[in-house]
């Protein structure tokens, strides 16, 4: 089992990266959240990964953070959840995001994610409702946030970032003015 890879970052190519450990190159697969966020090319990495070995290939995930590779390793456990598709969560959604989402039982917030369809979310948070602590604070979104939310998501923003937006609105602005603020914000 490889638990964690630390050394020299040589490739990135989404989703996959390259990391040169004792002169052995790793391919490694990262979700989006972690590939943002890596340092430039021939700069050291450590990354925690999951070994998973398959019938017909031995494939290799890396994430940045514990919490990153905790629940892939607990959304692996739920059936018709893939490593694929469970990379697929983490890049759309971050981890607080997708532990309060799957601990508030927001089957219509999973199943925008690629790959979710409404049993399989169904099937999340009926699986993990009760083996998850949700890392931040469970905030319910008001009218107002919510509609903006599906507005930018609709509009093709990811969940991640419409979400990222939305907690950089001012508090009490209305549905229209909110969504005009956050395009602002989405297009730095």
């Amino acid at each position: 089992m490889i638990a964690s890879l630390n050394g020299k970052l040589k490739e990135k190519n989404p989703p996959e990266v390259v990391v040169e450990c004792c002169g052995v190159g790793y391919q490694v697969d990262v979700p989006m959240s972690t590939f943002y966020n890596l340092p430039e090319l021939g700069e050291n990495v450590q990354l925690y990964t999951a070994f998973i070995v398959r019938e017909d290939a031995q494939l290799l995930f890396g994430f940045l953070t514990k919490a990153e590779k905790a629940l892939f390793l607990q959304l692996l456990k739920v059936s018709g959840i893939g490593p694929r598709t469970a990379l697929a969560m983490l890049s759309s959604m971050s981890v607080a995001d997708l532990e309060n989402a799957i601990t508030n039982g927001e089957t219509a917030l999973l199943t925008k994610i690629p790959g979710i369809g409404k049993k399989t979310a169904e099937r999340l948070v009926l699986e993990l409702k009760d083996k998850i602590i949700a890392s931040g604070p469970v905030t319910a979104l008001t009218s107002s946030q919510a509609d903006i939310l599906s507005a930018l998501t609709a509009l093709g923003f990811n969940e991640r970032e419409a979400r990222t937006a939305l907690k950089n609105l001012p508090e009490g602005v209305d549905t229209s003015e909110g969504i005009r603020l956050a395009l602002v914000q989405l297009a730095k």
